[in-house]
Parts: structure tokens; sequence; C-alpha cells
């Protein structure tokens, strides 16, 4: 097949669009920079089937393709909130013309949506009939209110104008390739533990978050896609084995054999106290659960961020 994926040269895109290419595809990767890096994808550029497109999915664009999957978003709140109209645009505006291609060649498009839509959900474990609990006008709405006007169009679309749609949730994710710079707990706490700095944790430790490994999105992401039940989604893909910060900080300075202190610091405004998938409909309709271990997967990480600091 022919198929687009948007922030191709992300960290989740560039791992599916490594997977797809693997699988005999032909790939058009877009992206527009802003999160994403050259070197994520650099290694499939060589390849004959692979096509790298510099677009903001902000502006409209004419492709013919069988699959679409809209993973153009900046998912760190550091990066999300550095221009937080421009995040909306991307939810919004992206959306609708990535929808309106899907229309045009009758492509199926998938919307890679977030748990975010939960916002600091009072429904614990989340389940996809519920409908969250997101500050509209807060410092984090720009993303969460964005993904969630993003699944509402897909739905409108669908039921308007007959368009093939998949919507997943996505949970925390992480392994290799994720940006240094992401801001976001992981690559956070693998930095400072391989500095040796101390190890920022925010309010008591006590907030809970369920990780799960790239290569196991990946493979849940695809089966979604290709599934042919008519199964438009959402569906929640993560792991809900589920670790308190705290607990995630420790474990990492044992795997890094870090000298690391951790120190605490105030809860930044509207950050989630606990987040954990139910991922029943998945396991039903999928066949899908996450099966990485943490500490393998965080192995991996580890020895990733060891070679881009010139440790590996």
């Amino acid at each position: 097949m022919r198929i687009l994926v948007t922030g191709g040269a992300g960290f989740l895109g560039s791992h599916l669009c490594e997977r797809l290419l693997n699988e005999g595809h032909d790939l058009l990767c877009l992206d527009n920079f802003f999160t994403g890096s050259k070197n994520n994808i650099i290694h499939l550029l060589d390849s004959h089937h692979f096509e790298l497109i510099r677009h903001d999915i902000v502006e409209p664009i004419l492709l013919e393709v069988d699959r679409i999957y809209n993973l153009a978003c900046p998912a760190s709140p550091i990066h999300y909130q550095y221009n937080p109209v421009k995040t909306v645009k991307t939810s919004v505006m992206g959306m609708i013309n990535m929808l309106g291609m899907a229309k045009r060649v009758k492509a199926r498009i998938l919307q890679a949506s977030t748990s975010e839509i939960y916002g600091d959900p009072q429904m614990h474990p989340q389940r996809e009939d519920y409908w969250g609990n997101v500050n509209p006008i807060g410092i984090r709405s720009c993303y969460d209110e964005g993904k969630r006007v993003a699944e509402t169009l897909m739905m409108d679309y669908h039921r308007q104008n007959k368009v093939d749609i998949r919507i997943v949730r996505i949970f925390n994710t992480y392994g290799p390739r994720m940006a240094e710079n992401d801001g976001r707990v992981v690559s956070n706490f693998m930095l400072q533990a391989l500095k040796n700095e101390d190890i920022t944790v925010f309010g008591e430790g006590k907030q809970t978050r369920s990780f799960c490994y790239v290569s196991d999105l990946v493979d849940g992401i695809i089966r979604m896609m290709e599934n042919n039940q008519g199964f438009t989604g959402p569906v929640n893909l993560g792991n809900p084995v589920e670790n308190t910060i705290l607990e995630f900080a420790e474990k990492i300075i044992a795997i890094t054999g870090s000298k690391s202190k951790i120190v605490f610091k105030p809860l930044p405004q509207d950050d989630p106290k606990q987040r954990r998938p139910d991922i029943s409909v998945a396991q039903e309709k999928l066949g899908w659960q996450a099966k990485i271990d943490l500490n393998n997967g965080l192995k991996n990480t580890a020895e990733y961020f060891a070679k881009q600091l010139g440790r590996g």
C-alpha cells in the first residue's frame, strides 16, 4: 500500500515508518521538523520506497494514498505550550486537511489521539466511555482540547461523509529516539540519571503513570488501522502496569547505576494525578496488549540516551 505518516520524523512516527517500510509498503513521511528530527529517519532515506516531504499539515496538501496515519502534533508540554495557538491549529486545521484528503481519495485514516483527552481523570483506570475532566482554559488545554476536537472531526466526517476512520488514544510511550529536550518524565529522568544530576520529582511523586514501550504501541496502532471489522474506536493503547513517579525515578537510578539524588519541586498546573488505561477493548477487538517489560524497555532506552551523550 501507499501510506502517509504525518509527523513521521518524530519519536513515534519514525518507529511506525520503519515498521511499515519493513512490511513492504511505499511510505510518504511528512513532517515540518518542529519536534521531529532527520536523525530519526536518516537510516530510511536510502530506501526507494521511502519519501520525505517537509510540510506543515496546517497548510493543505494533495497526495494520493491508501492509508493516512495522522501523528503530527507536538506531544510534550514544553513543546506544545511554546506556541499554543499553533498547537490547536495543528490538531484542528491539520485534522480537517487530512480528513479532506481521506474523503477525496477514499483512504482509511487513523488519528493518534491521547490519554490527555481524559484530563485529570475522576475515573480510574480510564475507559473509552469516560468523557474526561479537562480544564478548557488551562495551560495544557491547547493540546487536550485540540485532540478532543480532532476526535470530534473524525466522528463527524465518518457520520456525514462515510470516511473510514480509526481513533487510538495513546498513553505514555517511551523508547529509543525520544527527544532529549522532550521535557517529559522518561527523558528527563534518564538524562539526569546518566549525568548523575539531581532527579527532579514534582509534588511528592505519588502521581502515577503507565509506560508503554514504543514497539508495543506501534504494533497496536497497525492492528487498529488494519482491523476490518469496521471498528472505528476510540481505543486505549497503553500499558496498564501503573507506577508512581517516585518508584519510576528509583527504577531509573538502579538501571543506570546513577549516583543521582531525588529532589522534589511543586506540581505544575493541571498535572494529572493518576493515569492508567483500561485496555479490555484493545484486548477484545485487536487481540493486543503490551508485552515488553518496563525494566527491559528502560534498559534499551538508557542505552540509546547513553549513546546520544557519547557514552555508548
